[in-house]
């Protein structure tokens, strides 16, 4: 029987990119590896679903979901992105604000309200800092390109308060201005990467408090997952674990690769004592896949987050989430 084509839109990264150049392969699969940025593959992906197996926002997935954790895609246990969000969050310096429960009261941007990474953010302050979701107002709209609206729609509680920004603002420049108090994004603002003297981070030393929250936790907070539509699942269920695979695959040969210290394969020239700094605190194998009782946590904390916050239906469980037979492991 030949292999079934499949077509994959996922980022550009050293985890996958043994996917992308085709020295790791899916097995019984042909695969068309489209290397695309995220905005545009979860646009494509959530909208029209483009793809037959996508890289999407673990958010935007939940939001799929109904209360019986049935939709249109079926989630594999792999988290190509993952990140700490107490590097997210920017402030105006002229707006008082020097501690995180000064942002009680305030207008905060966000590029879309459902973002993971906004989700994780309102939810670390609301847990952890005593900032409640509904005690700010926030505002939506592109980070510096104007007239980004939300991609999946939402049914949010009246004490929400959220309007979208003018059609031909941005929100780093709003920040900058000090039309608004904050912002909440993934990406560095342009205006801060400038260097404006009007715009600083809440947490000057995001890396001190971000490993402070995961000793204390044990959360490397999960941002992406890959889905597969549901009816490519269904009519081929064994390649929920075809794929699982691969991306492991994928991932261990960036594991082993970041070790190499004849000529290093990234552009940082301390990497390799990172590298070290990492694994102390995080352990040797920081980056895993599947549901491990740390991934497990990291997941759940996300959908808990995500129903407090208005979005998901309910507080799904981990397992509930992806393909039960890619959750599996074959012992030999």
């Amino acid at each position: 029987m030949p292999d079934i084509p499949l077509t994959l839109a996922c980022g550009d990264y050293d985890r996958t990119r043994a996917l992308h150049e085709g020295s790791v392969r899916p097995e019984g699969v042909s695969l068309t590896c489209l290397r695309l940025p995220v905005e545009e593959i979860f646009f494509r992906m959530a909208r029209f679903a483009e793809f037959d197996a996508a890289e999407l926002s673990l958010s935007s997935y939940l939001l799929t979901l109904d209360a019986e954790a049935r939709g249109r895609f079926v989630a594999i246990p792999v988290f190509p992105s993952r990140s700490f969000r107490h590097n997210g969050i920017y402030l105006h310096a002229g707006s008082g604000i020097d501690k995180p429960g000064d942002l009680v009261g305030r207008t905060v941007g966000v590029a879309e309200y459902q973002l993971t990474a906004a989700v994780w953010i309102r939810g670390i302050l609301a847990e952890h800092h005593g900032v409640p979701v509904d005690s700010v107002r926030y505002r939506t709209g592109g980070l510096h390109q104007p007239g980004r609206v939300e991609k999946i729609r939402l049914d949010l509680p009246e004490s929400v308060d959220i309007t979208s920004i003018p059609p031909d603002r941005t929100l780093s420049d709003m920040l900058e201005r000090g039309e608004i108090d904050a912002l909440y994004t993934p990406r560095v603002p342009r205006c801060f990467r400038d260097g404006a003297p009007t715009v600083r981070r809440l947490f000057e030393t995001p890396r001190e408090v971000e490993a402070e929250y995961f000793r204390r936790t044990g959360v490397f907070p999960v941002m992406h997952t890959v889905v597969l539509r549901r009816e490519v699942y269904e009519a081929h269920p064994w390649v929920a674990m075809s794929l699982r695979k691969a991306f492991e695959e994928a991932r261990l040969d960036a594991l082993h690769d970041i070790d190499d210290t004849a000529a290093l394969r990234h552009m940082l020239p301390w990497l390799t004592e990172e590298v070290r700094h990492t694994r102390e605190l995080m352990g040797e194998d920081y980056w895993t896949y599947g549901l491990d009782d740390a991934n497990t946590t990291a997941v759940e904390t996300l959908t808990r987050y995500s129903h407090e916050q208005g979005l998901a239906r309910r507080p799904f469980l981990a397992a509930e989430l992806f393909a039960p037979e890619a959750l599996e492991t074959v012992l030999v």
